[in-house]
């Protein structure tokens, strides 16, 4: 009996429901795309990943809400300017500190192990990069305060722009924390609301496996995995040892700064950080990832404040991705980029990816807008396609990582 139960309780457990989800998602994607012709598996991929579709619609039905309600009910616990003012600067500080650092490794490994030198360009197709070369038109300075300031709290809603729901947040919660008492009801109100949508949180995470099933499997279905991994051993196994790095080092800072609750917390987020890995999307877990880190101890109104400000400003696993790629295209046509150049490319990278949060297949737009500037081919995007959303898994689940990381520490700093 009590083996039973035991069995029981590890297929209730999401994160395990989830990895036997992507394993069985692989075997028959893998199925597909060997024993059906191509037309057949684009079709059985274009149908299965409805399963991640629908599963990514659940998460985004419930990030506006859940951002609003939760950011301005925590800056009216705050209470005051200065202790916005004072979190939102340890914040920013975090977030472009890591960045930076991000960037820096990525530099680092792609002039160490230089994976684009002597690349056969011959038999890339360059058509394949025409609709992300189409997204570089986003990079200008209006565009990019437009990106950030919203003109209709509405339409920032309908779009799921957080960084323009977290302006108009801030602006409330400190109207409301400014009138006092008389606002409390309006406050207590959408305590009650959001909590009342991280339950809906639960519900929706129990479509995870199967949306990461549908994405799995649709990917292995179209994309003979064995030769990509042949054709780009290079390029995939520089990636690896950059993004590892990058763990290691945001692990041994957790470690550092939180002691033995670093332990704790990976236990905690490991559900989140699977989930994003199998669907490639960060976004898909920001509403678990608020449940986990206030579960592992930290103040709602840390969390509240501090997650919607880290998926526009700190994508870690992002960041190192896109200096690798980018001199990775440079080395591929033979381009030489002195020092000075390249960490030039690094500056201008640190300030035009922080404005694009949102924008379907951001990394790889920020790269095509950056090689533009610095005069090497956009279309060299078109020599990464084939194997970035094997990248994107680990740049997703890397991001999760770093964003759980910055909120919790913030939260130490806080007392919290």
């Amino acid at each position: 009996m009590e083996v039973q139960e035991k069995k029981q309780s590890i297929f209730k457990n999401l994160t395990v429901q989830i990895i036997i989800a992507m394993i069985i998602g692989a075997i028959i994607g893998i199925f597909v795309h060997n024993n059906y012709d191509v037309d057949s598996a684009k079709s059985f991929s274009n149908y299965i990943k409805i399963l991640a579709t629908i599963f990514i619609r659940l998460v985004q039905m419930i990030i506006a809400p859940l951002v609003f309600t939760t950011l301005v009910v925590g800056i009216a616990k705050l209470g005051d300017l200065k202790s916005v003012g004072r979190i939102g600067g340890r914040a920013l500080g975090w977030f472009f500190t890591a960045s930076f650092i991000s960037l820096l490794i990525g530099l680092f490994w792609v002039n160490t192990l230089q994976p684009g030198v002597g690349l056969n360009l011959k038999d890339v197709d360059m058509s394949a990069a025409s609709d992300v070369v189409d997204k570089t038109q986003v990079f200008s300075a209006q565009n990019f305060i437009e990106h950030i300031i919203p003109k209709s709290i509405v339409e920032a809603m309908a779009t799921n722009e957080i960084l323009q729901i977290v302006i108009f947040s801030i602006f409330f919660g400190l109207a409301a924390a400014s009138i006092g008492d008389y606002t409390k009801p309006v406050v207590n109100a959408l305590e009650k609301t959001s909590h009342i949508i991280l339950k809906m949180v639960n519900y929706v995470m129990a479509f995870a496996p199967l949306g990461v099933f549908g994405a799995i499997a649709g990917v292995f279905a179209v994309k003979d995995v064995s030769e990509l991994l042949i054709t780009y051993a290079k390029f995939f196994g520089s990636f690896m040892v950059g993004i590892s790095s990058l763990w290691l080092l945001l692990l041994v800072v957790g470690y550092i700064f939180l002691k033995g609750h670093m332990t704790t917390l990976l236990k905690r987020i490991t559900g989140p950080i699977i989930i994003a890995f199998g669907t490639t999307s960060s976004e898909a877990v920001f509403p678990k990832l608020t449940e986990e880190l206030e579960r592992f101890g930290i103040k709602d109104k840390i969390v509240s404040f501090m997650l919607p400000l880290g998926y526009s400003f700190n994508l870690d696993g992002s960041m190192m991705y896109m200096t690798f790629a980018s001199i990775f295209i440079a080395q591929a046509y033979n381009i030489p980029l002195d020092t000075g150049t390249q960490f030039t490319m690094l500056l201008v990278l640190m300030l035009t990816s922080k404005g694009i949060a949102g924008v379907p297949r951001a990394s790889l737009v920020v790269v095509a807008a950056t090689c533009g500037m610095f005069k090497i081919p956009v279309e060299g995007i078109a020599l990464i396609l084939p194997i970035d959303h094997f990248c994107d898994m680990f740049r997703s689940g890397t991001n999760v990582l770093g964003n759980a990381l910055a909120t919790s520490i913030v939260g130490k700093w806080e007392k919290d």
